[in-house]
């Protein structure tokens, strides 16, 4: 009976192999359940288009790909037997050596003549060394040991991977449900492209159009709805991604191309994204989302560049920078919720043009509440200060229609002058025979540590504030008629925060 591990290589293998025969279950999968995968593999990897597909994951020197073997197909077929339906296990007693994967005696059977056997190397794992380097290996014995089952698996992996930028993007989660989900997703699709492929005889699949990280979004925002509207039970959970290649052209201390990206999306985000794709949250999300996307780019000439096929990558700036938080969680605030542009970003980068001014029914307190709650662990209480605060001064800017005072607090980057000019506006406002519109304790705690002395974030705090009274004041109609109110020139935004 079969089960995770836990190491991504081996349970993306083995989601994939239970995805093929349509299972549903690691345990449920057989020994002639293998050997159906076997025999895709040994019929598939030797032809194109998986035999181009794969170079990236198990180099030229893998049993499919060898050129050597191009003449001798005797040989080919038995160095594939030897790693995809060989499951003869030594018996361990004693000093006997064990896969390295599941614990379990590794296979009684040499993967090439030049090796000992059970033991595997860059040709049969990706990102491992070659047979020639051994100073890596315990007792100089080079190789790494695996069963059988775990070669098999290993060699199922790519299928189960999504290929974008000339590299496998591989997702693994500790939730085995969401490591199957992906693993499934990414095979219908690379199935359906090789069936595609055969029927056009094409020697090449189709990467994927998105981005590596823009796919990771989109796929697993896909997969958080599917699981909601089918009621699943759902448990928190972190997803680990890996973006590689094993061909061995890439420098790995080239930060431009390094051979292996990993990008992880902790439990706080895979919840905020969860929650996102509910009812209440997913028509204004996808509203902010549909307005990060890369824009096509500009054309010069008609003639020369009207057939010509955009071959960028699909990038979803919103997306991207999800894997910046929490850390940067003041900028994507102050970029996607309070729509405030980036003006020296490239042109093809939508958030140089975001808008208040124009796209103020994009703000939205709820999702800025969510995400504060979800992503960055603000206090309830908090939040309540920061939202009732916001409210008040809404109401008192649409009832005076006092468009200075909201440019002043919109602007103000000065925190003695923004705090000043809070004081005078409350003290105009109790003049006039109304209660404060800021009392002492809120303000001290939402802007201050203590007498005077600005909070490290109150710029955050500001923006916040901006967010729930823009969202007041554009649903009183005050905006409507203050558009110029919103304006933000182009050297507003110099990042600040």
């Amino acid at each position: 009976m079969f089960c995770y591990t836990g190491h991504p290589f081996y349970d993306i293998g083995l989601a994939t192999v239970t995805a093929f025969v349509e299972k549903s279950d690691p345990s449920q999968v057989t020994q002639d359940d293998l050997d159906t995968v076997a025999s895709f593999i040994e019929r598939e990897y030797v032809q194109e288009p998986l035999k181009s597909f794969l170079a990236v994951a198990f180099t030229t020197n893998a049993w499919f790909n060898q050129p050597a073997f191009a003449n001798q197909p005797e040989k080919r077929r038995d160095y594939a037997n030897r790693i995809l339906r060989n499951r003869t296990q030594s018996e361990s007693l004693g000093g006997g050596e064990l896969c390295v994967f599941t614990g379990q005696p590794v296979s009684t059977v040499a993967f090439s003549d030049s090796l000992l056997p059970g033991r595997a190397f860059r040709q049969h794992i990706p990102l491992l060394t070659g047979e020639g380097v051994i100073n890596f290996h315990p007792y100089g014995d080079a190789g790494l040991p695996v069963s059988g089952e775990a070669a098999l698996f290993i060699q199922a992996f790519p299928l189960g991977c999504a290929k974008c930028g000339g590299k496998l993007l591989a997702v693994h989660s500790d939730n085995p449900e969401i490591t199957q989900e992906f693993a499934a997703t990414f095979l219908k699709e690379n199935l359906m492209r090789l069936s595609l492929a055969h029927q056009s005889k094409s020697r090449k699949m189709p990467e994927s159009k998105a981005s590596a990280k823009t796919l990771l979004i989109e796929t697993l925002l896909s997969l958080e709805q599917r699981r909601q509207e089918e009621a699943e039970e759902r448990r928190p959970f972190s997803v680990t991604a890996y973006h590689f290649t094993n061909s061995g052209q890439s420098n790995p201390l080239d930060d431009r191309n390094p051979p292996l990206e990993i990008y992880h999306l902790p439990l706080e985000l895979t919840e905020f994204l969860f929650y996102l794709k509910s009812p209440i949250y997913r028509l204004e999300w996808e509203a902010i989302a549909k307005r990060a996307w890369r824009l096509a780019p500009k054309k010069v000439k008609k003639s020369k560049t009207e057939n010509k096929e955009d071959k960028r990558p699909q990038k979803n700036f919103l997306y991207e920078d999800l894997f910046q938080l929490p850390e940067n969680a003041a900028r994507f605030i102050r970029q996607y919720f309070l729509r405030i542009p980036i003006r020296e970003k490239p042109e093809d980068d939508p958030r140089r043009n975001y808008s208040l001014r124009d796209e103020a029914s994009l703000v939205s307190w709820k999702i800025t509440e969510l995400f504060l709650m979800k992503v960055i662990s603000v206090d309830k209480d908090r939040i309540k200060q920061i939202r009732d605060l916001a409210d008040q001064l809404a109401e008192y800017i649409s009832k005076e229609n006092d468009s200075k005072f909201f440019n002043t607090f919109f602007r103000e980057q000065n925190y003695d002058y923004f705090r000043n000019n809070l004081i005078k506006v409350n003290l105009s406002n109790v003049k006039r025979g109304n209660p404060p519109l800021i009392r002492f304790e809120p303000f001290i705690e939402v802007f201050e540590e203590g007498s005077e002395i600005a909070r490290p974030d109150w710029k955050l705090s500001r923006d916040l504030i901006l967010i729930r009274m823009v969202e007041q004041l554009y649903n009183l109609g005050w905006l409507g008629k203050n558009v110029d109110a919103l304006h933000v020139e182009n050297d507003e935004n110099k990042e600040e925060i």
